[in-house]
């Protein structure tokens, strides 16, 4: 389906996607807008795995 959807959108087609995403945040605003997708990306990702985003810590009892 990658192969089916790379074949609709011509260079041009993505420059002017691009063009239109920097008019309408600007480029201060679009390295945090991908930082956020990443993560947004990688907790789906662990979540279909059934891991869990963040380490449970073990208490231990140490005398």
């Amino acid at each position: 389906m990658k192969t089916v959807l790379l074949g609709v959108f011509g260079t041009q087609e993505i420059i002017l996607i691009l063009i239109g995403v920097l008019l309408l945040f600007g480029g201060k605003k679009i390295p945090e807008l991908m930082r956020g997708l990443g993560k947004g990306m990688k907790e789906f990702k662990d979540a279909s795995k059934g891991e869990e985003s963040t380490p449970s810590v073990e208490k231990t009892d140490k005398k």
